[in-house]
């Protein structure tokens, strides 16, 4: 058996073992803030051919002993207002950032701090992925956590990650902040 099968093998085992727990992760930001290229990234897939996502993608992928049930929906404008449709028995949101979309800091902000509001996302975590860390305008995490008053969100677990979606660069951490806050708790 080759590696990948081996490896693709262990997988489908540990699926099939009924430890596996089940998340509902929602992935959102806006358009081009790099979401289907994290989706893809973290189901080890090509991220050179991603076009912007019309409707949106459920992808599962399995990490550390989870199976992860991503929804990317699209983050264009005229897409926002349905996102809340998805929203229901989140487990975690995922909220992305193009770290270097300086100009859309304040719509990204007014989105998430509206999203935070949604009754069905009362107290549930949210893992914000600075993104696009690999280019050189790109703001450090630390100063978009202050922009978003990350501080103010009193009633939930949450972190920032900055990361490249791109080079897979902090990708793996954000996804350890998830076992080791989430699955740890629910179990």
């Amino acid at each position: 058996m080759g590696e990948v099968q081996k490896g693709l093998f262990s997988v489908i085992q540990k699926l099939k073992g009924s430890t596996e727990q089940e998340l509902r992760i929602v992935l959102l930001g806006l358009d081009n803030a790099g979401k289907t290229t994290l989706l893809k990234k973290l189901a080890s897939e090509d991220v050179n051919t991603i076009t912007p996502t019309q409707g949106f993608n459920i992808k599962s992928v399995a990490s550390n002993g989870m199976k992860l049930n991503v929804w990317d929906i699209g983050g264009q404008r005229k897409i926002r207002p349905f996102w809340k449709k998805y929203l229901e028995n989140t487990d975690l949101l995922i909220y992305v950032i193009d770290s270097a979309d300086k100009k859309r800091f304040e719509e990204t902000g007014q989105e998430l701090s509206e999203l935070i509001e949604e009754e069905n996302l009362k107290g549930v975590p949210v893992l914000i992925f600075a993104n696009k860390q690999d280019l050189v305008s790109a703001a450090p995490a630390s100063e978009i956590a202050e922009g978003l008053n990350l501080h103010t969100y009193r009633d939930r677990e949450w972190q920032i990650q900055a990361c490249s979606a791109l080079s897979g660069e902090g990708v793996q951490d954000g996804m350890n902040w998830i076992c080791n806050n989430i699955v740890n708790k629910k179990k």
